[in-house]
């Protein structure tokens, strides 16, 4: 009877061995992002199984985890590119500049939708990408661009379709207090972060059932996380989640896959340059009544742009994470419905989604390092005195 057992054992051990080794062949050939999670789940898994149980359960167990991992990472292969087309909104600077260059280098005919097409990320890609990228002259609030960006595509693809659409183009405004912020920021953002979005989606859609293929849209950390200074700008990334989610699942009847981009803190141009500074801090002062001016104060508001320095310290300049992810959620069997690429983006997202509010708004609160000065009521002493 022993000698069984110990047969067992061995055996199962094998199998773990193999099938480990297995998942680990798969894992080199899946996106970064994706096989460090896959690691970290298998570790766990087995850690838990080792801790436990006794030897010979945990190695079925642990056996059958690795079994698991290697069937669901098997959907995880990279289809060929086979010049897959794609078109791309935002691509003048940032994600969607790297990105261009980044699917053109891979084989993809690369649709490089930008603002301003005489600009300076224009003729870069133009210069430095292969004849298989084409630069298009796309505002996504601008209907007639739109149009004219979908004859333009549908002439080059021809009987083809469209394998992905990437929304990427966003953009930021002034982060300061939700107060603060004027009307037009608030439809500004929501004009370019979530209905250009829309709008380019509907367009493309023809196209993409003929492909059966991907939309991606790139949202942020913004949208899952209520983050202080960015009322503006994350209600337009919550409002693309949620379109998402909702386009996923009347999409699949079609055969189009729908993933999400959040991305944590990544150094790109959306916030800005010093003169678009100077004109959103203007318009806030233009448009405050006597009293909330008073009640803020005028230095305050000339100090949110600090948020921009921190930003440019903090954020990261390796865009890496997020072309993995997007070219994953482009081109895999079976890609994830999120990504979230950037340190600590997935877990914070995590931590909001599942903890109270109130150890939220305690932690939120206590390590925010975005703010840096009080509103100048908040700064007398005899205030809350007042208030009560």
């Amino acid at each position: 009877m022993n000698t069984f057992f110990s047969e067992m054992v061995y055996l199962c051990l094998a199998v773990t061995a193999v099938l480990g080794g297995l998942v680990l062949c798969k894992l080199k050939k899946s996106s970064g992002q994706v096989g460090r999670k896959v690691i970290c789940l298998v570790g766990f898994l087995g850690g838990l199984c080792l801790l436990s149980l006794s030897l010979f359960w945990s190695s079925i167990l642990f056996s059958l985890s690795c079994f698991l991992m290697y069937i669901y990472l098997s959907c995880q292969e990279l289809l060929p590119v086979d010049q897959k087309a794609v078109l791309i909104t935002g691509s003048d600077s940032g994600f969607g500049h790297a990105l261009s260059k980044y699917l053109d280098k891979l084989g993809f005919t690369v649709f490089a939708g930008v603002q301003n097409e005489k600009g300076s990320g224009a003729e870069e890609l133009r210069r430095t990408c292969s004849k298989r990228l084409s630069v298009l002259h796309l505002d996504v609030t601008n209907p007639q661009q739109i149009k004219d960006a979908y004859s333009k595509v549908v002439e080059k693809v021809q009987n083809r379709g469209l394998w992905a659409v990437v929304n990427n183009a966003g953009i930021l405004g002034l982060p300061t207090d939700g107060e603060l912020i004027p009307m037009t920021d608030y439809k500004n953002c929501m004009a370019v972060n979530f209905f250009g979005a829309v709008e380019v989606t509907k367009s493309f859609l023809p196209l993409l059932r003929k492909s059966k293929g991907r939309l991606v849209n790139v949202s942020s950390m913004a949208g899952s996380v209520p983050m202080v200074k960015l009322a503006a700008y994350g209600s337009s990334k919550a409002a693309l989640c949620m379109f998402s989610a909702v386009m996923r699942q009347e999409l699949s009847e079609w055969g189009i896959k729908v993933s999400v981009i959040q991305p944590g803190g990544f150094k790109t141009n959306i916030v800005g340059t010093n003169e678009m500074w100077d004109k959103l801090e203007k318009d806030i002062l233009d448009h405050l009544t006597p009293d909330v001016l008073e009640d803020y104060g005028q230095d305050y508001i000339l100090m949110q742009r600090n948020f921009f320095s921190l930003v440019n310290k903090y954020g990261h300049t390796d865009l890496t994470p997020v072309l993995l992810n997007i070219q994953h959620a482009i081109s895999a069997k079976r890609p994830f419905t999120f990504y979230t690429p950037g340190s600590g983006a997935c877990l914070l997202i995590y931590f909001v989604s599942f903890s109270p509010t109130i150890i939220f708004d305690y932690f939120s609160k206590k390590f925010n390092f975005f703010v840096t000065s009080m509103p100048r009521a908040l700064r007398m002493p005899n205030w809350k005195n007042k208030a009560m």
